[in-house]
Formats: C-alpha cells, structure tokens, sequence
C-alpha cells in the first residue's frame, strides 16, 4: 500500500513525493512556486530518503519552505538560520540539509551569520530568493534595492547603496557561487543540482520576481524580447558569449569588455573562457553587476561562478574531537579550566 506522499508508476513501484500536504501560500504568480517546483524535482532525481533530507528556513516569504516539504525541517528565527544548519550539520554529518533565506533574512539581520558560515564552509546549500524587496512585510526596500527604489518605507527612493550579494559571498570565501532565475527552469534545476553536488556551503543567488511590490524587477533578464542581449550564461572551459553568440567578452588587461563578433575586429579565441575554479576571475566575474539600464551596460552573468575545494567545517570539527578523545580519555573539565598555569596569592 502506497501511503498518500508516494505515487505509483508504471511498474508498479512506489514513487516518492516530496510535496507536503499543506495548502501552499504564496501570492498567485509568485516566483517562490517555481522554485518550490524546481527543489521538488531535484529531490526526486536524487531519490534521497525524505528521513535524511532537512530544509531550515529564517523568516519572510521563501522560509515558508519547510511547510511545504514532505521532509525535516524548521522555520527558525530571522536571519539566524546559517546558526542553527551548522549546529545541526556538527551533529548529524550524514542529512542532507538545505538553508532557504531572502535577501532581507540573508544580507540584513543575518548578515554577519551568512558570512561567518560561508569562511567556515559547513556542507549546506544555501538558497538565497533575491527579490530585492521585503514581501513579508509588505514592500520596503531590502539590502539588494537599487539606489532610488521607490517603496513603502523610501517613499523618495532609497539612498542606499545596495549589496551585490556574490561579491558579497566570493569576499568571505565561499567555496560555491552561483546566480539563477525563477523563470528559467531548466537552468535553475542544473543550478540546483551543482549546489547539491558540492561538498561544503553551496551559495545559489535566485532572481524571484514579487509581482506584488516589485513586479519586473529582473525582466530584462527573463522576458524574451531581452534576455539575449543582458543575460550572460557561463559554462566552465567555454568563453563567454551572449546574444546568441554574436557578442562576448574579452579581458582588456583586468577589465572585462564586451565586444562584436560579427563585424570581424574580434572571434570567439580572443574571449575571455571561464574556469570556475579560477578565484582571481571569479572575483571579476561577480563584479559584472552593471545596472542593465545603463548605455553600455554588460550582461548580467549565470551560471556557477566559482568552485574551490576546503574540507567541511564539521569534518574538522569532529576529526578534531575524536583526537581528543583519544589522547585524553573523555577529558577533564576542571583542569581545562583551571589550566597549565596557577597561582597562590599570600
């Protein structure tokens, strides 16, 4: 008997479903149900037992997550997320945990947890939903806003400088960086599978469109009457071209230029071929955030930035108590605090 989580397929076998049964609750169109539908599909090419899958969630719209995953999981305290996945991650190294945050719960209240669990590198895939607004609460302006956004709380336009969240992710170190969108499934789920795939904190940026307070803001990037022409998809050991092959980019010594490739001057050798273990490039690429609004703007890239290999913060955690066990025994409290050194006063 198949219970009402499984499906059965052709052969007759049970197919796992990793849908919840709660009512999902988001706002009609939201890009949050893309997502959801995208996670749901990995989980299933991965077959993992639902047991051994946990997703913890901050607060706002996306860290409704966990509800809607027939798995273990948390919707814990704003910002506060990146400290409850490495606890759970020092004591149970065999779950495969996911963070679900936004830029909000990310880059503002949970900023300095963000960056500490990046420089540590627990082994968690961090999925970060960048609308560049507070849905919650609402529609004031997020840490990710551009300059002049006009909104509930910036009814003049916001005179914040906004953060560019992979610059952000590549200065602390992060061992995996990549960008997605809602509204291209078929690269997000290849996102996704690469984030999972890497041992260590996965960092997925995901373009989410809130078409409540801030319906468009990633378009240009998604619609088709644009996204040639300021998207740029970077693949490993492959230059980086756009508009349909008919432009890329070259390094003009440190400066990433964009350039014809159609009236002769350049061809695809000249480009600039990404390696995404390369962290010097890397460091560039991340820096391609020009507003697409601006004459002569570059594109927009996505795609896996960067890769490095560093062992897992609880790997060296654990490896680290099990030598103390074994030299010490279970050790002793009271000469751990008392120490190596003491002193009488008379």
């Amino acid at each position: 008997m198949t219970t009402a989580n499984e499906v059965v397929n052709g052969a007759g076998a049970p197919k796992v479903s990793y849908a919840s049964d709660q009512e999902v609750r988001w706002c009609p169109g939201c890009g949050d149900y893309s997502i959801l539908k995208q996670v749901e599909t990995v989980l299933k090419e991965k077959g993992r037992p639902k047991e051994e899958i946990v997703f913890i969630s901050g607060i706002g719209c996306s860290s409704r997550f966990p509800y809607y995953l027939d798995t273990y999981g948390m919707h814990s305290i704003h910002g506060r997320a990146p400290a409850i996945v490495s606890g759970l991650r020092s004591v149970r190294p065999d779950l495969s945990v996911w963070m679900i945050t936004g830029d909000g719960d990310a880059l503002s209240i949970g900023g300095n947890h963000l960056i500490h669990l990046l420089r540590r590198n627990v082994n968690v895939n961090v999925l970060l939903f960048n609308n560049e607004i507070y849905g919650l609460t609402k529609g004031q302006y997020s840490p990710t806003s551009p300059e002049g956004a006009v909104t509930r709380s910036t009814p003049m336009g916001s005179v914040d400088h906004p953060f560019n969240p992979l610059a952000l992710c590549k200065g602390a170190d992060a061992t995996f960086i990549a960008r997605g969108m809602d509204r291209d499934v078929k690269h997000l789920r290849e996102m996704l599978l690469r984030a999972d795939a890497h041992r260590g904190t996965s960092l997925l940026e995901i373009y989410q469109n809130c078409n409540v307070f801030n319906d468009g803001a990633f378009e240009v990037f998604t619609e088709k009457a644009t996204k040639a022409a300021n998207t740029l998809f970077v693949e490993h050991g492959q230059p980086l071209v756009y508009a349909g092959g008919t432009r890329g980019i070259k390094l003009d010594g440190f400066t990433p230029v964009a350039v014809d490739l159609t009236d002769g001057t350049h061809s695809v050798n000249d480009l600039w071929v990404h390696d995404e273990r390369d962290s010097f490039k890397a460091s560039l690429l991340v820096r391609i955030f020009d507003d697409p609004r601006k004459e002569g703007a570059l594109p927009r890239p996505f795609g896996v930035f960067f890769v490095a290999d560093r062992p897992t913060h609880e790997a060296k955690l654990n490896a680290q108590m099990a030598l103390a066990r074994e030299q010490k025994g279970e050790g002793d409290l009271d000469a751990l605090l008392r120490g190596e050194q003491t002193w009488t006063i008379a």
